[in-house]
């Protein structure tokens, strides 16, 4: 899928402020646990706007946009 499609199919997640990336990862059903969203990362399963990311604390802010595997996820 290209970069278009990805997103016109992409899920939506509305955030207030902002939300770290391992808390996104579990809040879009991405990752079930903490441990699994870690493990995601050290594997480099995570990109965020098209750049691989390792950081679980990264806050994430709306219009951000991350894709593990190929599942997308855009924030509001």
């Amino acid at each position: 899928m290209d970069d278009e499609g990805d997103l016109a199919a992409a899920d939506e997640v509305r955030v207030e402020g902002g939300i770290r990336l391992g808390q996104l990862l579990k809040l879009a059903d991405l990752a079930d646990t903490g441990a699994d969203a870690k493990t995601l990362l050290a594997e480099g399963a995570v990109q965020v706007n098209g750049e691989p990311e390792q950081r679980r604390g990264r806050q994430l802010q709306a219009g951000d946009v991350v894709r593990c595997g190929d599942r997308v996820v855009r924030l509001r």
